[in-house]
This record gives C-alpha cells, sequence and structure tokens, in this order.
C-alpha cells in the first residue's frame, strides 16, 4: 500500500545541506532524477517527494495548497533542508511555504503561474468542466500527458519512468488537487509583492515558452526585488527538471550557495 509523500532521497547522508524537492502535477518524486544526478549537486543530501493525489499516491488528506505546503515544511525541517526547490504545482506549495513564514530559507520556484492568468487557459479549463460535468474531461487530459511526455527528447529510462508515473493518476484525484490550486493561485492577492516583501530569497525560473507564466506587472515587481533573481531558459520546455536538468540544478547550487 503506498504512502502520501513517498521520498526517494539521494546524495550523501552526511552533507552539509540539503534540498527538499517538490515536483509537479501529475509527477512523483523520481521525476527529479536528472536533476538529482547533475554534478553541480553531487555534494548535496536531496530530498525529493511525491505530493498526495500525485502519480497514483493516496490523496487520504487536505489537499489545499496552504496545508500541503504546511506539511512540506515539516519534511523540510525533519530532513533538515536549507533550499526547497518547486516545479509548477511544488512550486507553487513552496510559495505557500514562503508567505506562511513556514520555510525561511532560499526557494527556487520553476515554472510557476502565481496567477489564473500566468496557468493554461486549456488546463483551467479542463478543470473546472470536470468539477461541473465529473472528472472525465481530467481523464482525458491524463491520456494525452503521456503522449506529450513520449514526443519529448528526454534520455531513457527516465522518460518511460515518467510515462508509467503519468498512467498511475486518477483522474478524480487530480481533480480535486488541482481545483484547490487553482483556486488558491485565483486569489485577490499579489503574490509577486508578496515574494518580494519576503525576507527569504528566492529563484524564479522559467523558459521563454514552457509551463507557467508571468504577467508583465509581476515580471517587473519580482525583476526590482533585491531579494529575487529571475532565469529564463532559452527556447521552449515545458517540463523544466526534466527537459532542463542543467539549468535546474544550476539555480539550485546558486541558492545552496546563499543558504546560511
Amino acid at each position: 500500500m503506498r504512502e502520501p509523500w513517498e521520498l526517494l532521497i539521494a546524495g550523501p547522508q552526511d552533507a552539509d545541506r540539503a534540498v527538499l524537492l517538490l515536483p509537479g502535477g501529475a509527477n512523483s518524486a523520481r521525476s527529479f532524477d536528472l536533476v538529482m544526478a547533475e554534478p553541480a549537486l553531487s555534494s548535496v543530501r536531496l530530498v525529493a517527494t511525491t505530493l498526495p493525489g500525485m502519480a497514483g499516491a493516496p490523496l487520504s488528506e487536505n489537499a489545499s495548497v496552504p496545508a500541503l505546503a504546511c506539511r512540506a515544511a515539516e519534511l523540510a525541517e525533519e530532513h533538515q533542508c536549507d533550499v526547497v526547490a518547486g516545479f509548477s504545482h511544488g512550486a507553487t506549495v513552496a510559495l505557500e511555504m514562503v508567505l506562511s513564514g513556514r520555510f525561511r530559507g532560499p526557494v527556487v520556484l520553476l515554472g510557476i503561474s502565481p496567477t489564473t492568468k500566468d496557468e493554461a487557459w486549456f488546463f483551467r479549463a479542463v478543470i473546472r468542466a470536470s468539477q461541473r460535468v465529473g472528472s472525465w474531461p481530467m481523464g482525458i487530459l491524463l491520456r494525452l500527458l503521456p503522449l506529450m511526455v513520449g514526443s519529448a527528447k528526454l534520455p531513457e529510462p527516465h522518460k518511460s519512468e515518467l510515462i508509467a508515473d503519468l498512467k498511475q493518476n486518477r483522474a478524480s484525484d487530480s481533480v480535486r488537487v488541482s481545483s484547490t490550486y487553482l483556486d488558491y493561485i485565483a486569489e485577490d492577492r499579489d503574490f509577486a509583492a508578496e515574494l518580494a516583501a519576503s525576507a527569504n530569497l528566492i529563484w524564479v525560473v522559467h523558459a521563454e515558452k514552457g509551463d507557467g507564466g508571468l504577467t508583465d506587472a509581476e515580471r517587473a515587481t519580482l525583476q526590482a526585488a533585491p531579494n529575487v533573481t529571475l532565469v529564463t531558459i532559452p527556447g521552449s520546455v515545458f517540463l523544466l527538471p526534466d527537459e532542463a536538468p542543467r539549468d535546474t540544478a544550476a539555480a539550485i547550487a546558486d541558492a545552496i550557495s546563499k543558504s546560511t
């Protein structure tokens, strides 16, 4: 029987620094495999976790972003993590860890969508339709995701493992988790301004085209903030940890170098 918050741990157990890795929607902890194998992180203890309801992991608890952030912060403390890095949905959990004051260290936000405008309209439409008519629209989307990953330029066996994990997702769980995520980013808040006002050091990493985005106003706010580093990866990259592991690891390594 699988447990929520499954862990995948790599790197030296006696490492001076540790990082908590939070995957994107529908993905498991091993979606960070390529990042964890990067030489830039060879001396770091890396703790990746599968979020509840993702990749077939049980969804037996409150699926809201604040609830996930609370448990993720507990994991960061338990494993003495100096840095948190999250991708997409995981980045939003990391965002809430910062804004709630539950995590004080450097945070790397990969492919984050701080507001509804930043999230893909098709994804939003599928989730909201699934709430009205049942989970079948989400079921169709979940069947398309492995095809998308299959066409991506990813090494084996990582590609096959990623596809296998995507096929484990249950549409009803995905709707429940994703709807609470959409509710969170739809709140009447200026998340960019809140990040800029936080005491944390923040890295916001995006591709020119791909998952997540920033409005012009959000980008201007973050660029002007002394505690925020914006990183733009050239080209079209949808799965940052999988398609751009070196750039992802470089941002994490930079955050580690700034941790105290």
